[in-house]
């Protein structure tokens, strides 16, 4: 067996078909490689417990604890039985519950004193934290040979008990046992580093990492093993963005030099407002860009309002004026629509070119997306082809192959993290020569996931608001503990309403029995869901509903409409537009309105149901508001458990509008290989050790190498390991494996 194939060995080969099938489906781990990957989370000491105390809610968790006490009740007239076992650390206590058949054997085998690990999602019944129905491996040897577990405890041998990333179906021990099976393969590790780096930085070799990261004996090991896999996470994928850096840097571009009395100064000088500071300076990087030989890529990241669109429509301006044509590529159709409108507006005549009552200067400003009809699509289409369209504005339908433009010089991505490499690749195929490329992202990103995420773009940074923003209040509405706070949030809608201003009301689902959980995974899986969650969740709230319930309820007499992804766009435009008219008092979305939408006089948002969005999500749903004169006000209305980390989220969005500490709570609080799966489509989540926020160190020193070793070796044709490494994260025919797995 050669090197390669041996980590690319099936699992089911190895560990058979059930055991594959569930680590597949489950954990998305597929070859002998994913497994050797699949790293502990933590090391139990053994003699030691875990902490109970602080256990996270509603989390699928793996504890080494002591039986304190165990006893079997009856109910039902003696009819049903329950076992309750309590656990212990020495401090803390956690209860463990039994049902029916289920109680027989941990009856037997769970007797006070037994140590044992536990896995299962923490609940809360009569205000105590509990495991309902967890499974258990006996870890003392006297248990195991009752319980015929005795090479289950061999797995255990060491000081250190390794807990793994699990799931329900497959315990930490069984994959603690199916990493034995694999252990072997792990002598005949490819290493991706090269021997000058490897030896320069004095770091464990490979295989004896994967040895000691698996099963350590000491501390010291655990901590020699991830410091070299985390280089080997940086390395790889910092090589892979500093190859692509390279390659655009070889790449050809038409230089578009701004055009004294153009567009652009005839722009300017019709602005009502003075540009920021950080406004003119990242435009001034833009121009000298844009005025090279080879195309600019630069990502423009800034707080929400911080004024982005206006330097992004200032860089569009000034390729018009060089003779070239822009595309502003948006997420949505209503975010495609409301940029076409807002820009527009702020040209004005300059937007009518070729057009009676435009300007001699302007230019034709038009916008393109599937919903179309066939009349204006098909004008649309001729304008850009011609070139009689300067500027375009568009959803994923600029991508199509029937649109086709005359001379494209620059390509604008809003909201970046919607869209994937290819697709921006895609759009810039559509250029004579590499158009230049501005990325735009609303969520501020730590300076690390910069270098991770975007590590292809040079990056610019809008911090300064303009003059005249208004600040905004937020606040947690506990809707189950103290309803009277959500009474209170209608009325102060009202109050907004009558001060002459407008509110937003967002909730998670659209309603009107959309797809419901029996339609889209039938019953049976609906039946399994209901009862993993015994039965204490609710649908999320819908828009359909709650508009209905305010329009008859709190906020009666009021224009209340509803806006969302199913509507016609052209009654999604209608309300829009009627909604900045200040037509509509109260617009009750879904996240449609999460980015780019515009109305200063809305000063109110109140968000049903705010646990189930995520941090940055609120953080860009709240700069809606506070667009005016007058203040903001974000009501985050939650039914969440005050000990939650659903609440612990919300109140940290509450407490702050610096968007960038809010990027560092959201990274911390979700897997980074998720962050770095979404933005770098093509890209293998790869992050397994390496934490984008904790190592920023090991990032910029991976990036330093990575960019010597692509200036030195651009096809890496001496570095055959790193290019077997470089394959398997950006292996296309794999990828879509795994998706379809």
């Amino acid at each position: 067996m050669d090197r390669v194939s041996a980590f690319d060995e099936p699992l089911k080969k190895l560990l058979g078909g059930a055991t594959a099938k569930v680590m597949a489906e489950h954990l998305d781990l597929h070859t002998v490689g994913d497994l050797l990957h699949h790293y502990p989370r933590r090391y139990e000491e053994r003699g030691r417990l875990t902490a109970l105390t602080d256990l996270p809610l509603d989390e699928h968790v793996t504890v080494v604890a002591q039986v304190d006490d165990a006893r079997v009740m009856t109910f039902n007239g003696g009819r049903g039985r329950r076992l309750e076992v309590t656990l212990t650390d020495g401090h803390g206590r956690l209860q463990l519950v039994f049902f029916g058949h289920g109680v027989h054997k941990p009856h037997k085998e769970l007797l006070p004193g037994r140590r044992a690990m536990f896995a299962g999602k923490v609940s809360v019944f009569n205000r105590k934290m509990q495991l309902a129905h967890p499974t258990y491996q006996l870890l003392d040897a006297e248990s195991a040979d009752e319980a015929g577990a005795t090479e289950a405890v061999d797995a255990f041998a060491g000081k250190l008990l390794p807990i793994y990333p699990a799931c329900k179906q497959l315990d930490s021990w069984r994959i603690a046992k199916a990493v034995d099976a694999v252990l072997p393969s792990a002598r005949e590790a490819v290493d991706p580093l090269p021997a000058t780096l490897r030896e320069g930085r004095g770091f464990t070799p490979l295989p004896e990492a994967l040895l000691k990261i698996h099963r350590p004996q000491t501390k010291a090991d655990v901590a020699a093993a991830r410091d070299r896999l985390k280089w080997d996470e940086a390395f790889v994928l910092q090589v892979a963005l500093a190859r692509r850096r390279y390659a655009d840097t070889q790449l050809p571009a038409v230089a578009r030099k701004p055009v004294p009395g153009g567009l652009l100064d005839a722009f300017d000088a019709k602005l009502p407002f003075t540009l920021t500071d950080g406004q003119l300076k990242v435009s001034k990087e833009i121009f000298d860009e844009l005025a090279t030989e080879h195309p600019m890529h630069r990502l423009l990241q800034g707080e929400v309002g911080s004024g982005k669109t206006m330097v992004a429509l200032r860089a569009m301006l000034a390729v018009v004026d060089a003779g070239g044509q822009a595309a502003m590529l948006a997420p949505t159709e209503v975010l495609a629509q409301q940029h076409h409108r807002s820009i527009t507006e702020m040209m004005g005549e300059l937007a009518e070119g070729g057009m009676l009552g435009g300007s001699d200067q302007g230019t034709k400003v038009v916008l393109l997306t599937g919903s179309m009809g066939m009349a204006a699509r098909r004008q649309a289409l001729l304008d850009l082809v011609t070139g009689e369209a300067g500027i375009v504005i568009g959803t994923h339908a600029l991508i199509e192959d029937k649109v086709q433009f005359h001379d494209l010089g620059l390509v604008v991505v809003d909201e970046q993290h919607r869209f994937g490499v290819e697709q921006r690749d895609a759009l810039r195929s559509k250029g004579k020569q590499p158009p230049h490329l501005l990325v735009m992202t609303a969520t501020p990103i730590p300076r690390t996931v910069a270098m991770t995420v975007f590590g292809d773009l040079e990056t610019s940074v809008l911090d300064q608001l303009p003059a005249g923003r208004s600040p905004i209040a937020s606040h947690v509405v506990p809707a189950k503990d103290k309803p009277h706070f959500l009474s209170r949030a209608w009325e102060r809608v009202r109050e907004e309403v009558e001060n002459g201003h407008q509110a937003y009301v967002v909730c998670p689902r659209i309603g009107d029995d959309e797809d419901d959980a029996s339609k889209k995974k039938g019953k049976k899986k609906a039946a399994e869901e209901k009862a993993e969650t015994e039965g204490d969740k609710r649908p999320p709230l819908a828009v359909l509903e709650i508009a209905e319930q305010l329009a008859k309820g709190p906020l009666t007499g009021l224009r209340v409409e509803v806006l969302h992804g199913r509507m016609h766009p052209d009654d999604k435009d209608d309300v829009m537009r009627r909604f900045a008219a200040g037509q509509v008092d109260v617009l009750v979305a879904t996240t449609v309105i999460e980015v780019g939408v515009n109305v200063p006089n809305a000063t109110a948002m109140v968000i049903m149901d705010a646990d189930r969005f995520g941090v940055s999500q609120l953080h860009q749903l709240r700069g809606r508001v506070g667009r005016g004169s007058a203040p903001g006000l974000c009501l985050l209305v939650s039914e969440a458990h005050e000990a939650s980390p659903a609440r612990a989220r919300l109140s940290a969005v509450a407490a702050t509008l610096d968007g960038f500490e809010l990027s560092r709570i959201d990274l911390e609080q979700r897997r980074e290989g998720d962050v770095l799966g979404q933005a770098q489509s093509g890209v293998r989540s790869s992050l397994r050790v390496l934490s984008v926020i904790d190592d920023e160190e090991v990032i910029a020193a991976a990036r330093q190498e990575a960019v010597q070793v692509v200036a030195a070796d651009p096809d890496l044709e001496h570095l055959p390991e790193l290019r077997i490494a470089l394959d398997a994260l950006l292996d296309k025919d794999r990828e879509e494996y795994l998706d379809k797995g």
